[in-house]
Formats: structure tokens, C-alpha cells, sequence
């Protein structure tokens, strides 16, 4: 195994690397502190280290960077936890001040914190919303032929759709439409509305709406309403400000990686509980092969329902980044519980 003299060259290395971008020389390494070593001895490490596969040379410096391998034996084996200073722990909590909770906004508030404390870029995976029950229905006639139906869950999760109005309808058969979905279905799991409503609801509607063949139709198209987990984004554009992506190429594919959503869905969805990083070519995705990905889950009592992820080079403030999941995963796991529990 690395003596412990590589080790710590080892970690210089990588951490002068992760802070300036630059290749790492010899000559740097022996001018600080911490290393009480000549440039001969250095020099003798950092070629045994790269014998080993720990570091490499770049094609324009004759200094080193970290290789994969470097960076995998560096997250398991040499960072610490990194104190967060009580300005961001300040910011963290504060996503979770609202006295009335929406799990939309929790959510996107956590992605957008996240990337503004990382200056990476940030994703969360809601939980699925096939649980929630129904809080409430509304219809609001724009003109005499669109209405807005706003379905309200009990987690605050909000969907709003338009459909169509025919020209016969009338006030009062919009007022009975809401009236009777908000008296039937009210409490019901989204999952076992449209089946509440072609057997209960439609028989309701026969009997007191002149249109009801229309409106019913009308209310099972908003009430399809997709029930897989949705991808919540914050920073997508730190990725330009990396030195490794001013590739216009490497940032095409990513941008496109993202965008596309199915690819980043089901990297997310398979991730393992607790705190996970992958890095480069761990990804099994070629567009992924310069980026590091690392994954928190967070739960609802003892069930994982979601996962936050930051993506960002290689060059990842590691340490950092770990400690500001740990803290964010944990009050979205307790913020969450509490909020189902309502």
C-alpha cells in the first residue's frame, strides 16, 4: 500500500488540483509547509505514484493531475467532513422556514440552494406523487371556451391544466362539476381517481349535469396525471463555468444529457441508499466520463422516496460537497416526514 509520505503528497496533490485547475509540479509541492521534502525526493514520489496509477501527466505541462484512480482512493480513503459556515447552514434551513410546506417548492428550493452553495450543478429527484391524496379541485373559466383545472394535493404538490369549454356549458354546471369531485373525491389517493370517477362520479354527473358526457371525458383527461418521480434542476449552466467544459462539444453533450431528463432519471432512480460517488468512467455513460456525480438519498420515515445529486467535473470540492448533501438530505428526509404526516 502508499507509504505514508505518498499519502500525503498524494493529497497535496489532489487538493492543490481540486483549488487552482492547474497541473501540480515538484517545485510547488516543496515549497509548502506541510511538506518538509526536496524536489529530488518529491519528484522519486510522484513518479512512483504514477507508476501506480494515482496520478498522471497532462499532454501540456510537466507537472501532474489526479487520475480516476487517484480521485476514487482520495474520496475513500483521505478527506475529512468540511465544516459548513453558519451563513450557509442559515441558508439550507432557510428552505424549510415556509409555515405551509408545498413539496414543489421544497423541492426546487433545495436544488436551487444546492447549486448556489456547490456552484455545481444540482438535481433532485421528487418522490413520486402516486401516494398523494386529492386536497382539492377547482375550475376557472378563462373565456367562454377554455377553463384552468387546478388540482391541490395534501403535500401542496399543485398541477394546472387547460381544457376545453363546450359553447352550451353554463355557470352552474361548472359550480356542480367542482362540487361534486371535491365531495367524492377529496381524500382519495391520485392513483384511484379516474376509477372513483367513471364508477361513483359519472353517475353523479348524469343526473345533475346537462353536458355530463363532455365533462367527464374532460375531468378524466386532467385527472391523468403523471405519477412518475419529476427531475428538479438548479445551475445547469455552472457546468460552462468549469475549466474542463469550455469544450463547446463536451458542453453540448452534457447540456443535451440533461435535458433529455430520461438518461439523468434513471441514473438517479438506481441510486443506493445513503451517500454515493461516482466518478467518471463509474457512470457507464460515455457523456459522463469527464464528470463526477454524488448522490444522497432522502426518506419519508423509513422508505427512500428521492434522491439529491450534484454534477460537476472530476475537480470536485468532494469534501465539501458530501457535507452540504449530508445536511440537506437529512432536513429534507425530516421535513418531508412531517409534512406526509399531516
Amino acid at each position: 500500500m502508499l507509504t505514508d509520505r505518498q499519502l500525503l503528497i498524494l493529497q497535496v496533490v489532489i487538493d492543490d488540483f481540486i483549488r487552482s485547475a492547474h497541473p501540480i509540479g515538484s517545485r510547488s509541492l516543496a515549497k509548502k509547509e506541510k511538506i518538509s521534502l526536496s524536489s529530488a525526493t518529491i519528484r522519486n514520489e510522484m513518479a512512483d505514484l504514477e507508476e501506480l496509477g494515482f496520478i498522471e501527466k497532462t499532454h501540456t505541462s510537466s507537472g501532474r493531475v489526479p487520475s480516476e484512480k487517484g480521485y476514487r482512493f482520495y474520496v475513500d480513503h483521505l478527506i475529512s467532513p468540511e465544516k459548513i459556515a453558519l451563513q450557509e447552514l442559515q441558508k439550507i434551513k432557510s428552505i424549510f422556514n415556509e409555515k405551509i410546506y408545498e413539496l414543489e417548492k421544497i423541492i426546487q428550493n433545495s436544488a436551487s440552494v444546492l447549486s448556489e452553495l456547490t456552484k455545481y450543478t444540482a438535481v433532485v429527484l421528487g418522490p413520486t406523487v402516486k401516494e398523494n391524496k386529492l386536497s382539492k379541485f377547482q375550475i376557472l373559466p378563462l373565456n367562454e371556451e377554455t377553463a384552468v383545472a387546478i388540482i391541490v394535493t395534501n403535500t401542496g404538490h399543485i398541477e394546472h391544466k387547460l381544457f376545453s369549454l363546450p359553447k352550451s356549458i353554463n355557470k352552474s354546471d361548472l359550480e356542480k362539476t367542482v362540487n361534486i369531485l371535491n365531495h367524492r373525491l377529496v381524500g382519495n389517493p391520485l392513483v384511484n381517481l379516474q376509477e372513483k370517477l367513471f364508477k361513483e362520479v359519472a353517475i353523479l354527473f348524469k343526473e345533475h349535469i346537462d353536458n355530463y358526457d363532455f365533462m367527464i371525458q374532460s375531468v378524466a383527461d386532467v385527472l391523468n396525471i403523471p405519477l412518475h418521480e419529476k427531475l428538479y434542476y438548479g445551475g445547469k449552466i455552472n457546468m460552462l463555468k468549469q475549466p474542463e467544459f469550455q469544450d463547446i462539444e463536451k458542453v453540448h453533450e452534457i447540456m443535451n444529457f440533461l435535458e433529455e431528463e430520461s438518461g439523468f432519471y434513471h441514473l438517479l432512480k438506481e441510486t443506493p441508499f445513503g451517500i454515493n460517488v461516482k466518478i467518471g468512467t463509474e457512470n457507464n455513460l460515455t457523456v459522463m466520463d469527464n464528470c463526477s456525480l454524488i448522490t444522497a438519498t432522502y426518506n419519508i420515515g423509513q422508505e427512500q422516496v428521492g434522491t439529491i445529486a450534484i454534477l460537476g467535473p472530476k475537480r470536485m470540492h468532494y469534501s465539501r460537497v458530501i457535507s452540504i448533501m449530508n445536511l440537506l438530505s437529512n432536513d429534507l428526509s425530516n421535513a418531508l416526514s412531517k409534512l406526509y404526516s399531516q
